[in-house]
């Protein structure tokens, strides 16, 4: 699979003119918890030639390729992503932090690494893990029978705001790793496992009757992080300069090497 991924990459590059810098699996493959039927969910982040970046005409900055039943793949231009990295967006921050790197062609993605925690914002991203949790939980996590894939649409983003109470920076990726680093009550460790291995092996369209151990937990941690959210400070980094020289340096490294 990943050189079929591989090819897809660099049919991307040869068709929009444009060079891969990083490029990683992003949803439940990079989690560690996918199913036998998951998708692959590529992203992407591409800089284009300098000529792109000086015209006037306006331009779409994302390419998208059409979903298949396997294939997932989409990418940011650079400039978005440094627009977005500077307001610490979790979802590029995920990418960063992905187990599953397919192509790094440049510095680019150790570059942002190194910059992160001077452009890391705790309560926006808490907020956005919150918002995930609140959302996948209201709307499948509340009836008797329920896909046990969502469970870790829930658990998880309550993890990494955990982690960024604890920490104050990005949560890692990988779920397990997350989970074992935390102080979670040992029976609600042991229950995470369990349904653990049983996603794995089981389709991602799998339902099991709604586990009364893990919605208290999931309530109770969702109380507990709105009132945390609210009492954090919002701390932006609006320095834009350091962004600005990763830019130009990678517009040189990766065009003129």
């Amino acid at each position: 699979m990943k050189e079929a991924i591989l090819n897809e990459l660099n049919r991307i590059e040869n068709e929009h003119s444009v060079k891969i810098l990083y490029a990683v699996e992003s949803g439940s493959r990079g989690w560690g918890f996918e199913s036998t039927d998951s998708d692959y969910d590529v992203r992407f982040i591409y800089i284009s030639k300098l000529n792109w970046y000086l015209s006037m005409k306006e331009k779409r900055d994302v390419i998208e390729v059409p979903i298949d039943e396997v294939l997932d793949v989409n990418g940011w231009d650079i400039q978005k992503a440094l627009m977005l990295y500077k307001r610490s967006n979790p979802t590029l921050l995920e990418w960063l932090s992905s187990p599953i790197v397919y192509m790094q062609d440049t510095s680019f993605a150790d570059n942002l690494r190194e910059l992160m925690n001077d452009y890391f914002i705790s309560k926006s991203c808490i907020y956005h893990y919150l918002s995930m949790a609140k959302g996948n939980y209201r709307e499948y996590l509340k009836k008797d029978y329920v896909k046990i894939k969502k469970y870790f649409y829930v658990i998880r983003p309550l993890m990494a705001c955990m982690w960024i109470e604890e920490h104050g920076s990005q949560p890692p990726m990988l779920f397990e790793e997350l989970m074992t680093s935390l102080e979670i009550p040992s029976d609600v460790i042991d229950e995470i496992k369990n349904l653990l291995e049983r996603k794995k092996i089981s389709s991602e369209l799998k339902e099991e009757a709604r586990i009364p151990l893990l919605n208290q937990f999931i309530e109770e941690k969702i109380e507990y992080f709105e009132e945390l959210a609210k009492s954090l400070e919002y701390i932006k980094n609006n320095d834009v300069s350091q962004l600005d020289d990763l830019f130009l340096n990678t517009l040189d490294e990766a065009w003129n090497n």
